[in-house]
């Protein structure tokens, strides 16, 4: 294979990456990680109070009308696709994605609840289409943050377990010290802008990049971590992970930096109130804003479908995506959803290794 050919399959932005300055760094005030933004407001006790006496705006169905509505399907897993990328929902922000010779999982959850106990969690209304066990061999993990739908301990626990030094996580910094506390011995954590990769596919960079949120999962550490995206970027292909996040001006820095991504997965899901949770969570326009400002030429939806972490309609984040997109002039195969544990093949026609 000619070094040519691997040079130019990979797009990468306009910005030098050289040039730190023209990015946003992280900022640790006090001790604690602070946004940066302006679009930015600190959750308080009382927005949490308000948000708890909102009035959701459905109440899900009955099982057997999910089983329809939101059917779960079984994963066929097999090894990362010789062409093009292949990505697997898992339910909520967890995905399976595999491309270049490496499988990754994002924010991994397989727990029947997300929370510290499960009479002060959110239980799950559809269940995790598959096991630990039965996955494939998965080479990296990536985490965005701390919260318990996005780092859940019994995932990692059983992950470690079945895969152990041979799976290398990717996490905030400042959370390095928990995963080692749980057992886990490969753990790379990185600031915003920050790249590293796996010993076994090098030609894989996995740069960690910022994103509007925060952090705790107990009252005496929030915000002691980071939060963020992340940029995972192959010899041929790339991909982009938003995790949680409201929306801010790093997106188009994210596009400029690193993009266009082959493949960005973006929440749309608990969204609403929009006065209460619009600094931490995009809405479904706002969420086809992110695709056009990291420059993706897909989009899956994350983040719904799987615990009631807003007050919308179940099926609101399909239903305001249509909407948003219809404005934009974009379609579902621009930015799409899937079905629990359905799989897609992307950009295989766009492979430029001539096999």
């Amino acid at each position: 294979m000619a070094c040519d050919v691997v040079q130019n399959a990979v797009r990468f932005g306009t910005l030098d990456p050289r040039k730190m300055e023209d990015v946003t760094s992280s900022v640790l005030r006090d001790g604690c990680f602070v946004n940066p933004w302006d679009t930015w407001r600190e959750p308080s006790f009382g927005t949490g109070l308000k948000f708890m006496f909102t009035r959701s705006e459905s109440r899900l169905p009955s099982k057997q009308e999910l089983d329809q509505i939101l059917p779960v399907l079984t994963p066929d897993f097999s090894a990362p696709p010789n062409s093009g990328i292949k990505v697997t929902w898992l339910g909520h922000a967890s995905l399976l994605v595999q491309f270049d010779g490496v499988s990754i999982l994002t924010d991994p959850i397989f727990s029947s609840f997300c929370g510290p106990a499960s009479l002060v969690g959110y239980k799950r209304y559809r269940p995790a289409p598959c096991t630990v066990q039965e996955l494939p061999k998965i080479h990296a993990v990536v985490i965005s943050n701390s919260h318990y739908d996005n780092l859940d301990l019994p995932t990692v626990e059983q992950l470690n377990n079945r895969f152990g030094r041979n799976l290398r996580w990717f996490v905030p910094l400042g959370m390095k010290d928990w995963f080692t506390k749980t057992g886990v011995e490969d753990v790379i954590e990185l600031d915003w802008w920050q790249e590293n990769n796996i010993p076994s596919h090098s030609e894989v960079t996995f740069a960690f990049t910022p994103a509007q949120y925060w952090s705790m999962r107990n009252y005496i550490d929030r915000n002691k971590s980071l939060w963020g995206s992340w940029s995972i970027i192959g010899p041929y292909h790339s991909f982009f992970f938003a995790g949680d996040t409201g929306y801010c001006k790093a997106f188009k820095d994210i596009g400029r930096r690193y993009g266009p991504f082959d493949l960005a997965a973006i929440p749309i899901g608990a969204y609403k109130p929009r006065a209460l949770l619009s600094p931490q969570h995009v809405d479904p326009p706002e969420a086809v804003q992110i695709h056009s400002d990291i420059q993706a030429r897909q989009s899956v939806g994350i983040h719904w479908g799987t615990f009631q972490l807003g007050k919308e309609g179940y099926l609101a984040p399909l239903e305001d995506l249509k909407i948003a997109l219809d404005k934009v002039r974009l379609t579902d195969q621009d930015f799409f959803t899937l079905k629990h544990g359905e799989t897609r093949l992307l950009a295989e026609e766009e492979d430029q290794r001539g096999e």
